[in-house]
């Protein structure tokens, strides 16, 4: 019934922004077409500089860029000329494709209101869209489908999934969802996709006599219906959708050639990367570029 459950682990996409890293997993590269997932926060107001946690501008290619936050805010410039403030509920959805630099400051007065808390999530692009012109759209929460029940209330982000089909602009079948749970709740998996999983932000689940708490991922096989249960109050991102294949990840690019993967790197050394045109004077460097055995962890950490 369950296949794996994922613990996060430590991770860094800026000097102070410190996240829980739970995909991509040495045992499970991917969900579906998601292949990245970051958690950062909450942070509190008491922290001292907010720019500090700024993600200066970097590179993508061959995927989108997922953000959905719970508190705070971010300012998010990209190559395309985008300036957007995303707040809590909004979905910034980013498609890097043949390549896009952007960058993450938390430079607004609002940056940290209420606990800056923030996931993002990196979808592959079928190989037919992964050379793509890049693109970037910020959707409000009005625009994202929502369903209410004794106990249960979930917003669909992206996808379709219980009946509910959203709006925001996907490549492949996936489904994507913030779901909120009263204590005592049932609640069942969406049965429309090959692979699902979902992530524990807050609280705690039962599930065959096993409680699994936050930080963790719980990951299914293909047509199981766990019977999941709110042992408290619990948040959960709900993932998933059908396989692309095998990706290459390596610092911010992924790709289903492994020399688009090196072409990438030398762009980026070189130069030929378009930066933000408000937000270019600072960026990050390419990483030392160290082996590693096959089937372990990307290395450098990848950014948001």
């Amino acid at each position: 019934m369950l296949d794996l459950v994922i613990e996060s682990r430590a991770a860094a996409i800026s000097a102070e922004m410190k996240v829980k890293r739970i995909l991509p997993f040495r045992l499970r590269r991917m969900i579906g077409p998601f292949i990245f997932m970051d958690h950062a926060g909450p942070i509190q107001n008491q922290f001292g500089n907010p720019s500090d946690l700024d993600v200066l501008p970097h590179p993508h290619i061959g995927l989108s860029t997922v953000s959905y936050l719970f508190g705070g805010e971010v300012t998010h410039r990209d190559s395309l000329g985008v300036q957007q403030i995303i707040r809590p509920g909004e979905v910034n959805w980013m498609t890097a494709g043949s390549g896009i630099a952007h960058s993450e400051r938390f430079e607004s007065p609002s940056a940290l209101a209420g606990g800056l808390e923030m996931i993002q999530t990196w979808v592959a692009l079928p190989e037919k869209d992964e050379e793509a012109a890049p693109s970037f759209f910020n959707y409000k929460p009005k625009q994202l489908p929502v369903f209410t029940d004794k106990g249960l209330w979930m917003r669909l982000i992206a996808g379709d999934a219980y009946g509910l089909s959203s709006d925001v602009t996907t490549h492949s079948p996936l489904f994507y969802l913030h779901v909120v749970l009263q204590k005592g709740t049932h609640f069942a998996l969406p049965k429309e996709h090959s692979e699902r999983g979902f992530y524990i932000v807050k609280g705690a689940v039962e599930i065959s006599g096993t409680t699994y708490d936050d930080g963790k991922m719980l990951v299914f096989a293909k047509g199981v219906d766990p019977r999941i249960v709110a042992k408290e109050e619990t948040t959960l991102m709900l993932l998933g959708g059908e396989p692309l294949g095998e990706r290459f990840i390596w610092w911010n690019f992924v790709s289903s050639r492994k020399e688009r993967i090196e072409q990438a790197k030398e762009d980026w050394k070189q130069g030929r990367f378009i930066l933000p045109p408000n937000d270019s004077e600072v960026f990050i460097p390419l990483p030392e570029d160290r082996s590693r055995p096959a089937g372990t962890p990307p290395n450098p950490e990848p950014l948001s």
